[in-house]
C-alpha cells in the first residue's frame, strides 16, 4: 500500500509541475496586452506605460518572467493581480467558499438523483420509466450549460434571483443570510444538476445491468431472498464501485466546469473570477486560478485511485 501510495503521489507531483509550466506558457499566447487594457480610455503617456510595464514585470524577457513565477510558486506566492492589486491567493481564498458551496450542493444532489434513477431504470430495463429517464438524461447532458442556465433564468426569473449570491439589504443575522444565499443558489444549482446527474445515471445503470446476471445473484435468489433484498444488499453495492470512482473524478472537473454557470448567474466563485481574469488578461490571476483548478483535478484523481483500491479487493490483490 505504501509503494502504491508513493507511486500515485509521485505521478500527481509530476502532473502538478507540468501544470505550473503549462499555466505560465498557455496564458502568454492569449491575445491582448494587460497594460493596454488597463490604460484604455485614459490619457496615459509612453513613459507612464513603460513604468507600468516595469512595475508589472511584463517588460522582462520571457525566461526571466518564468523564473520569477516558479520561484513565487515555490514560496506559496502566486503573484499580485493586475486588476485588483491584491495577492492572488487572497482573491482565490475569498472566492473558494462560494464555488465549494455551489459545486458541493449540486454534486450531492446530482449523485443522489442519478443513482436512484439509474438503479430503478436498470432493474426495470426496457420499461417506460427506463426509456423516459434515459432519454431525458441524454438530452440534458447534450445541452450547453450556459444555454440551459439562460433558459432557466428566463423561465423562473420571477421566482428566483438570476444573479449574485445575496441581496445587499439582507439583515446581517445568520438565518436571514442563509435563506438569502439558498434562494440565490437555486438556479445555478439546478443548472449544474440537470447536466451532471445524467452521467451518474448512465454509469450506474450500465454497472447494474452487468451485475444483474451474475452467479451470486442467482444464488441469492435461490436462497429465497426477496427481489428487493437481492438488489439492495448484493447487486447495488458491487455496481456502485465505478460510480464512486466517478464521483471523485467528477468533483475536480466540476469545479473547473463551474466557470460557465458562475458567469451566467454572476455567482462570485472561482469560475467568475477566472472569467474576469480572462477579460484583462490578468496574467497572475489566470495562472493562479489555473493552478488551483488543475490541482483540484489532480487531487481528486489520486483520491479516486485510493478509494477504488479500498473498495475493490481485486485491485488490492493486483
Amino acid at each position: 500500500m505504501t509503494r502504491y501510495l508513493a507511486g500515485k503521489l509521485g505521478g500527481a507531483l509530476v502532473s502538478l509541475v507540468l501544470v505550473v509550466v503549462l499555466g505560465f506558457l498557455l496564458f502568454r499566447v492569449i491575445p491582448g496586452d494587460p497594460v493596454v487594457t488597463m490604460t484604455r480610455g485614459r490619457p496615459v503617456g509612453a513613459e507612464q506605460i513603460a513604468e507600468l510595464r516595469a512595475r508589472l514585470g511584463v517588460d522582462k524577457p520571457l525566461r526571466e518572467q518564468f523564473v520569477d513565477y516558479v520561484a513565487g510558486v515555490l514560496r506559496g506566492d502566486l503573484g499580485t493581480s493586475y486588476v485588483y492589486s491584491r495577492p492572488v491567493l487572497e482573491l482565490i481564498g475569498e472566492r473558494l467558499w462560494p464555488t465549494v458551496l455551489l459545486v458541493g450542493t449540486a454534486t450531492l444532489l446530482a449523485v443522489a438523483l442519478g443513482l436512484w434513477l439509474g438503479i430503478r431504470g436498470a432493474w426495470r430495463r426496457g420499461s417506460r420509466f427506463d426509456r423516459v429517464s434515459t432519454g431525458v438524461a441524454l438530452t440534458q447532458w447534450a445541452m450547453p450549460t450556459f444555454w440551459l442556465g439562460m433558459l432557466l433564468s428566463m423561465a423562473t426569473g420571477d421566482l428566483f434571483p438570476s444573479g449574485g449570491m445575496r441581496y445587499p439589504d439582507t439583515p446581517p443575522d445568520f438565518l436571514s443570510q442563509s435563506v438569502d444565499v439558498a434562494h440565490h443558489l437555486v438556479l445555478p444549482c439546478l443548472t449544474m444538476i440537470a447536466v451532471v446527474y445524467a452521467q451518474y445515471l448512465l454509469v450506474m445503470r450500465s454497472s447494474l445491468l452487468e451485475e444483474m446476471h451474475a452467479d451470486y445473484l442467482t444464488t441469492a435468489r435461490a436462497k429465497g431472498l426477496r427481489d428487493d433484498l437481492v438488489r439492495r444488499r448484493h447487486a447495488v453495492p458491487n455496481a456502485l464501485l465505478p460510480t464512486v470512482t466517478l464521483v471523485f473524478l467528477h468533483l475536480g472537473l466540476v469545479v473547473s466546469g463551474a466557470i460557465t454557470v458562475e458567469t451566467v448567474f454572476s455567482w462570485p466563485g472561482l469560475g467568475l473570477l477566472t472569467y474576469e481574469a480572462l477579460t484583462g488578461p490578468d496574467l497572475p490571476l489566470l495562472q493562479g486560478t489555473f493552478v488551483v483548478l488543475a490541482g483540484a483535478v489532480i487531487f481528486m484523481n489520486v483520491l479516486a485511485d485510493l478509494a477504488y483500491r479500498v473498495l475493490d479487493p481485486r485491485v488490492r490483490a493486483a
